[in-house]
C-alpha cells in the first residue's frame, strides 16, 4: 500500500499540504482553489481559459479544449452539482521515485465524488478520451480511488 498525501488550496495564501489522502474531508476538497492556474502567451500550442459554468455560478478553467468540451458536458448533467478545476495535488511515493499529479477536475455528483482526467486519445484509439475515478466516499471522507472507466 502506498501512502499517497493531498495538498489543497483553499485560498490565495492558504495552503493545507501534506494530508493523508484518507482524512481528506470532501467538503474541504469542493471548496478548494485550483492548484495551478494557466498563463497565457502568443503561439502556445494548448487552448487555455475560463469558463462560466451555470453549475459553479462562477468561472472554471480549462487547459485545452479537450477539457473545455468535458467542463460543458459536466455543466450540462444534472447530477454534477459542484466542479472543481484543478483541484488538489496527490504525492505518492512508488518505487523509491516521488510522484506529484494534479488532476483536470473533481465533481461532485448524485452518486458521489468524481475525480476527471481528460487526456487525448491515443493513436488508433477512441475520439477524445477521458479517465474517470470514483471516489468511494465514506463518512464525507474520501478513503480510497476506484477507477470507473474510460469514455
Amino acid at each position: 500500500m502506498v501512502d499517497v498525501e493531498v495538498c489543497v488550496r483553499l485560498a490565495e495564501d492558504e495552503v493545507s499540504e501534506g494530508l493523508a489522502w484518507e482524512s481528506a474531508p470532501l467538503e474541504m476538497l469542493y471548496a478548494a482553489e485550483p492548484w495551478r492556474t494557466f498563463r497565457w502567451y502568443m503561439g502556445q500550442k494548448h487552448y487555455s481559459g475560463s469558463y462560466w459554468s451555470s453549475t459553479q455560478s462562477d468561472h472554471v478553467i480549462y487547459e485545452s479544449r479537450l477539457e473545455l468540451a468535458r467542463l460543458l458536458y459536466a455543466d450540462f448533467d444534472r447530477d454534477v452539482t459542484v466542479i472543481v478545476a484543478q483541484p488538489f495535488l496527490l504525492r505518492a511515493g512508488v518505487d523509491g521515485a516521488l510522484r506529484r499529479h494534479i488532476p483536470d477536475y473533481l465533481m461532485a455528483t448524485t452518486t458521489g465524488p468524481l475525480v476527471v482526467d481528460v487526456k487525448p486519445r491515443p493513436p488508433g484509439g477512441p475520439a477524445g478520451a477521458s479517465v474517470h475515478l470514483r471516489l468511494d466516499p465514506g463518512g464525507g471522507r474520501v478513503p480510497r480511488l476506484a477507477l470507473r472507466g474510460v469514455e
